[in-house]
């Protein structure tokens, strides 16, 4: 029998049955009509086995099929996959956190470790660990530290190793989540080796600064032994000679500030950081500042720092103090 084509056919899920019982020309017909063409069943479309005795059609089988997903992608997928790739390694969406910084200033005693430190905490945020103040700290206190500390510094000696690397080490666990300045630490190979063991140094800041130029500013140093406050006779002295500006309180002069002790210091320092300083400078890591005046060092580590953490003070990045 023929097949009758009806475009204005209202019902066209009645002609299915039809459509599968016609003979392949008409089914060819049928399958060019885009509105009778979704009808076919897949046993009747073009391109699938022929009865026995016919021919296999050369056109191929349309497809209206999506591409299927890459492997591993459910519903959902794409977005997670997204998420992901938005993510930082935390598995958070948002940007990374950058890397802290782990650096250490080097210098003899008298320096001006103390001043530069205190700037770049100001300007860079970073957390500040002094060995000098964690030592008078354990003093004060009369700790057992501190009063073993107390007689090698009396005697113009610094502290042995593995004393100070266990009272430094202990300390810097609470400083994990910070970025961290390291003061006076370390000072021999084998003090900067067991660093090294627990965390990457970043960088090492030198201040380079002449031995009489600091023998002239300790032996000048003046302090008040109550609140820390320090004087110097050449450049910062007292309203009064021997008295606090503030209490009106006597100043003294710390042992280790008089001057046959303080040659012996620099002397100690000089012997046993020198290696210290070819450690890091074969590790890549060291970057000298000369000069004998604090205020013309202090601008050169600034622009240095800057290349690593953001100014993070209030005041004017251009004039840093």
């Amino acid at each position: 029998m023929g097949f009758i084509f009806v475009p204005s056919y209202k019902n066209l899920s009645l002609l299915s049955p039809v459509l599968t019982a016609a003979s392949p020309a008409e089914r060819s017909r049928a399958e060019r009509s885009p509105s009778l063409r979704g009808l076919l069943p897949p046993s009747a479309q073009l391109g699938h086995e022929a009865p026995p005795g016919g021919r296999r059609s050369r056109r191929r089988p349309l497809s209206f099929s999506p591409p299927p997903a890459p492997p591993g992608l459910g519903r959902g997928s794409c977005k997670r996959q997204r998420r992901r790739q938005r993510a930082g390694p935390g598995g958070s969406c948002g940007m990374a956190p950058p890397p802290l910084l782990r650096a250490v200033i080097m210098g003899p005693p008298g320096s001006g470790k103390g001043t530069i430190s205190a700037r770049i905490i100001k300007h860079f945020g970073m957390k500040h660990l002094s060995s000098g103040d964690l030592l008078r700290d354990n003093m004060q206190k009369k700790t057992e530290v501190g009063i073993l500390a107390k007689s090698y510094i009396d005697q113009g000696r610094l502290i042995p190793d593995d004393i100070m690397t266990r009272l430094m080490l202990n300390e810097l666990k609470g400083l994990d989540q910070h970025n961290w300045l390291l003061d006076g630490f370390p000072r021999t190979v084998a003090q900067a080796e067991a660093l090294d063991k627990e965390c990457q140094i970043d960088t090492v800041i030198d201040l380079d600064v002449p031995f009489e130029t600091i023998k002239c500013r300790l032996t000048a140093r003046w302090i008040h032994p109550t609140s820390g406050r320090v004087y110097n006779l050449e450049f910062s002295p007292p309203k009064v000679q021997g008295i606090d500006d503030i209490t009106g309180e006597p100043l003294v002069q710390r042992d280790d500030d008089k001057p046959e002790t303080v040659t012996k210091r620099l002397q100690a320092y000089d012997a046993q950081t020198k290696p210290v300083l070819e450690y890091y400078r074969k590790k890549g890591l060291l970057k000298s500042f000369s000069g004998t005046e604090t205020n013309k060092i202090w601008p050169h580590i600034y622009t240095f720092l800057q290349t690593k953490l953001p100014d993070v003070s209030q005041k004017d990045a251009a004039t840093p103090r």
